[in-house]
């Protein structure tokens, strides 16, 4: 019973920091639409029927029933048809009707007098500033978690402590992830390491990182080695001869190497077969920025592959594919890991912290890079509108022609619908995915 009350706790902090996250969003909208003088006639969370609505003069302030998303609502999103509005007959075809009506639904809750207040009269720039300051708030949230992360607990580093000793060594080419009895032996193993040794020195070099060790074992296959070790406090000395072992070759980046012919290269190398204790080690403030702009190039990269990405994900959820843990995930399935990770036994409520909002501030830097993709109804496609709009401008005054006014962004619902509807597809997709199949993020 316990671990199902810590699981559903999981799910509901992680709930309310998603739902943080979004009325921040929208903050971020709401702001500078005022103070651009733009009449907001709704700031809402989520989407469905309204659960709590208070209005505080111009603007009804509420949520919703289903919490995935929100919306602040201002007039005059879309300007009036070229002459007077009227546009043409809604008999004239399906997708000119479903302009028609988006342009009827902007231009209704004008009032006479407030011509002057609607977002499409706006200059460019002021535009561009509203519907990017929803994505900019998600940025800044994520960057003030990743100093949080970073500062105040610290980045995972390896330590000088052997977290975890091989009983076998198993070549890099080898399919078996379990020792055989033919398999030799590993050498930490046999030298009698423990997970839980202090490395303190190797062959009479003082060790401070577990790079360093790592590098003066890789150079010494099947030369015996004098290890100086700290076990509850005490030294002790083992003499661990590396066996030689056949590595994948890869380059500074992690990448792995291939010849001209397409083979993988490899590379023979000593092994002992031990892992290190990771630790948190705090990080200056510097180190935040790169975090961030690492964490949003990595989030850019699934944007970019999201067809082959969803795929992936429909094999993994209909067939025996495998879900990869960097891959997109749903609301679902942050919720589930929030959970686990709540209901995890054994670990720090401190390393539960760090986890938690590990996830809020990844889940922020999605919605910053989602929410700038060039397309309606994202924010992303209103700023997309707003400067081809100054650009058309912009070519005009050279030339010296007519201006041609503003873009009729309602001509592209025909798109957004189609938008829409495959964003509907794509999260049900992954959700079911994440029920029958969820990405395992803790062992």
């Amino acid at each position: 019973m316990d671990s199902v009350l810590l699981f559903i706790l999981g799910v509901v902090i992680i709930l309310i920091g998603v739902a943080l996250s979004i009325a921040l969003h929208e903050i971020g909208h709401l702001v500078p639409a005022k103070l651009f003088g733009v009449k907001v006639t709704q700031y809402m969370i989520g989407f469905g029927r309204t659960l709590f609505s208070v209005k505080k003069g111009e603007t009804e302030y509420g949520v919703k029933a289903i919490p995935l998303g929100g919306y602040i609502s201002m007039i005059g999103m879309f300007p009036p048809g070229k002459e007077g509005g009227a546009g043409r007959n809604a008999t004239t075809g399906f997708m000119q009707a479903m302009v028609q009506d988006a342009r009827t639904a902007s231009s209704e809750t004008v009032l006479v007098g407030e011509e002057d207040r609607t977002f499409y009269r706006l200059a460019v720039w002021k535009r561009i500033i509203i519907m990017f300051g929803g994505p900019f708030m998600n940025l800044v949230i994520a960057t003030v978690l990743f100093g949080v992360l970073l500062m105040g607990f610290g980045a995972p580093q390896n330590s000088t402590t052997i977290g975890t000793v091989s009983q076998c060594v198993l070549p890099a080419t080898s399919t078996s992830q379990t020792c055989g009895s033919d398999t030799p032996a590993g050498p930490a193993a046999a030298a009698g390491l423990k997970p839980g040794d202090t490395i303190v020195s190797i062959g009479g070099k003082p060790i401070t990182s577990w790079a360093q060790s790592t590098a003066i074992i890789r150079q010494s296959a099947d030369r015996p080695l004098t290890v100086v070790l700290r076990r509850d406090g005490q030294e002790r000395t083992v003499v661990l001869t590396p066996k030689t072992n056949t590595v994948v070759k890869t380059d500074a980046n992690g990448q792995t190497v291939k010849a001209a012919d397409g083979r993988v290269e490899t590379l023979t190398v000593g092994f002992v077969g031990i892992g290190p204790v990771q630790e948190l080690v705090r990080q200056p403030i510097t180190s935040v920025l790169p975090a961030v702009g690492a964490r949003t190039g990595a989030v850019v990269g699934v944007v970019i592959h999201l067809p082959q990405r969803m795929v992936d994900v429909w094999n993994a959820a209909f067939g025996s594919g495998e879900r990869d843990p960097n891959g997109p995930i749903s609301l679902v399935g942050i919720g589930r890991a929030a959970g686990e990770l709540t209901a995890l036994d054994g670990v720090p409520v401190i390393d539960k912290v760090y986890t938690m909002l590990g996830i809020l501030a990844s889940l922020n830097i999605a919605l910053f890079v989602f929410n700038l993709i060039p397309l309606l109804p994202l924010d992303g496609g209103h700023i997309a509108g707003a400067l081809w709009e100054g650009f058309r401008r912009t070519i005009a005054k050279l030339f010296k022609r007519r201006d041609p006014g503003p873009v009729d962004m309602a001509k592209l619902m025909p798109l957004t619908i189609v938008v829409v509807v495959v964003l509907g597809g794509m999260s049900l997709l992954l959700m079911y995915a994440d029920i029958v199949k969820p990405i395992n993020l803790f062992g």
